[in-house]
């Protein structure tokens, strides 16, 4: 069964910005390939959902998590490491989209194990290639581990 054809893919997007939330909902829904997007706003609201608690007890565990690191209530450093030490999450890819470009930014997050750190465009146009090339990327090229089937 191809990508196209496959159960749509789940997509965790943390991200305070109103404005990128839009732009990253439009470029994804332009996908060619099925996905379902869920936002939180914050890192505290982001750890509640992967790990299920309160509100969040029947969300679907992501493919794919898209955090931006300046969050507010916790930082996406501080997601990103607890991601990355907890057992039942740290398979999930975690792209770092955010719009740092500074050395020691890039340099914390893959010594947390991002799965791929990117600079947001501020450029409207080149956010939307920005994104695009995310969902062309990881989920049509990537195989991503499969959380479906595999116990809590």
């Amino acid at each position: 069964m191809s990508r196209l054809d496959a159960m749509p893919i789940e997509i965790l997007l943390v991200e305070d910005s109103a404005a990128d939330v839009r732009l990253t909902m439009e470029a994804l829904k332009e996908a060619k390939v099925a996905n379902r997007l869920t936002v939180v706003d914050d890192g505290v609201k982001a750890m509640d959902f992967l790990r299920r608690n309160g509100c969040y007890s029947d969300a679907p565990r992501p493919d794919l998590i898209l955090l931006d690191l300046n969050l507010p209530c916790k930082d996406g450093r501080e997601v990103l490491a607890e991601i990355k030490a907890d057992l039942v999450l740290r398979r999930i890819p975690v792209v770092v989209l955010t719009t740092s470009s500074a050395q020691e930014d890039v340099l914390k997050a893959y010594d947390l194990h991002a799965n791929c750190y990117i600079t947001k465009p501020v450029d409207f146009r080149q956010f939307m290639v920005v994104v695009r090339a995310i969902e062309e990327f990881w989920l049509t090229i990537v195989k991503l581990p499969s959380a479906r089937g595999e116990p809590d």
